[in-house]
């Protein structure tokens, strides 16, 4: 029955052009994910309860006011969203930025972009089993970290082996999870600060404005810290070929995942800033966690922990992997990866990228034990924010001069839009200190020869590409 189903979806959008063989690809993957799907991929992808990593430091670099950080992070991301949203329309099929970038700007062009976005996605894993290991070591000091990072690694691929439906539905159950700790922390918080009168003792407007500590400085850190905790909300568009209606969704749920998950960080990062608001005490690891325990006690802090790393540790590495696994996919089916016959092939039975699935897990768990946190970071930020100006500047060129789009709405969606997100990422791009500069474009100089070597010195491309 699910094989008649999937058949039905493709015969359907083959009537309209929006399959992967009206690419020049086989439709391989199952299709069988839903807007909701999306929606919830791209909300666990981004954490609902990332603050906890962060807030301590985003509460000291922003003098307290933590929520209007995240408020500008909401405006400074949506538009490269709307330019992702606009892309998948045109190029519904996996490989994300890649895809996008190879078909609507140069496929030369594409390849580097990636591979940029290759290191960011193949490395994020390693980072979150390892901060997952961190925050589990003091409740399991005698369990050594690499044996906590195997756990993890081998449950996120054997997950994401198996199919994207057991992997939506690992989603659903994390997602769960961290909304319900997440409701009795805002529930607490509230009770400690408006009934029990501890905090600020009501409503603040403190962690919201206040005029007179905002200047450009102040602007420029904020939004460079708010852009970099949105970074994730890009891996729905790996979906692309495995979604009933993608055309219609993939857009759709990226920019809605975006602006929901930009009010779960306001919603619990303001509560938090009430119940204590002398931020300049916080411990910078550990202060969402500390706050917990002041509002709820050690049940709640005990708690807080076990939610945090199994949605770092499992459901937020879950989504990753599963994006890059699908972004080596779609590199290797153009044969522009070394072992791409291997890399490209999907599982007969269970219609995954199975040989890039277990090829990421096994990089995780190198990196992961053998990587610091601090390299990795460096080259998620690079590749990431790098892939997203290419994807500004594809919007651009492929409507406006490729394809000469004209009219107020063309220039505005297909020139305002894209120039202020790429300004944005731009911006906060020319931030990065020299080590991830030289680091990032050691990353770029391999991706260039390579590309160079698979294209024999740029002058040929993979035949789905002859006509781009």
């Amino acid at each position: 029955m699910e094989n008649t189903a999937a058949t039905e979806i493709v015969g359907t959008q083959s009537e309209t052009g929006h399959t992967a063989e009206s690419f020049g690809y086989k439709q391989e993957l199952h299709r069988g994910l839903t807007l909701k799907d999306l929606i919830i991929y791209g909300l666990i992808t981004m954490l609902p309860i990332a603050p906890i990593e962060v807030y301590g430091l985003v509460a000291q670099a922003s003098m307290g006011m933590v929520p209007f950080v995240y408020m500008i992070g909401i405006v400074a991301m949506v538009f490269t969203a709307l330019s992702y949203n606009t892309m998948s329309k045109e190029f519904p099929i996996s490989g994300s930025v890649y895809s996008y970038v190879q078909r609507g700007l140069n496929p030369h062009v594409g390849f580097v972009t990636g591979w940029l976005i290759m290191i960011d996605y193949i490395m994020c894993p390693a980072l979150l089993t390892g901060f997952a290991a961190l925050w589990l070591n003091p409740i399991i000091p005698s369990v050594p970290n690499y044996l906590i990072i195997l756990v993890f690694t081998i449950i996120n691929t054997a997950i994401i082996a198996r199919g994207i439906t057991l992997t939506a539905i690992a989603n659903r159950i994390f997602l769960v999870m961290e909304l319900v700790i997440l409701a009795l922390f805002i529930i607490l918080a509230v009770k400690y600060v408006f009934i029990d009168g501890h905090g600020a003792g009501g409503f603040s407007m403190a962690p919201l404005f206040q005029a007179d500590k905002i200047d450009l400085g102040f602007l420029a850190t904020a939004t460079s810290i708010a852009v970099l905790g949105f970074l994730g909300f890009d891996v729905i568009s790996t979906l692309s070929e495995e979604v009933k209606n993608p055309v219609k969704t993939v857009g759709r749920a990226t920019v809605s995942s975006l602006l929901i998950i930009g009010l779960l960080f306001i919603a619990q990062t303001y509560v938090a800033a009430l119940a204590h608001p002398d931020y300049e005490n916080l411990d910078p690891d550990m202060a969402m966690f500390d706050i917990a325990r002041e509002i709820g006690g050690d049940w709640l802090y005990y708690t807080f922990i076990i939610v945090g790393v199994l949605a770092v540790g499992i459901a937020n590495a879950l989504a990753i992997q599963s994006a890059i696994s699908r972004i080596i996919y779609s590199m290797s089916r153009d044969k522009l990866l070394p072992f791409s016959g291997v890399l490209g092939k999907i599982h007969p039975r269970y219609k995954t990228p199975f040989n890039a699935t277990v090829f990421v897990g096994l990089v995780t768990l190198v990196v992961g034990v053998t990587v610091s946190i601090e390299s990795i970071v460096q080259l998620l930020n690079f590749g990431a924010l790098t892939s997203f100006l290419l994807l500004n500047i594809t919007v651009f060129v492929y409507f406006l001069v490729k394809k000469r789009k004209r009219g107020m709405r063309a220039y505005l969606k297909y020139g305002l839009l894209p120039a202020l997100g790429f300004s944005i990422i731009a911006f906060v791009w020319s931030g990065f200190d020299s080590r991830t500069f030289m680091v990032g474009f050691a990353w770029m100089f391999i991706g260039i020869i390579l590309g160079a070597i698979k294209s024999k010195g740029y002058k040929e491309v993979p035949p789905t590409l002859k006509d781009v």
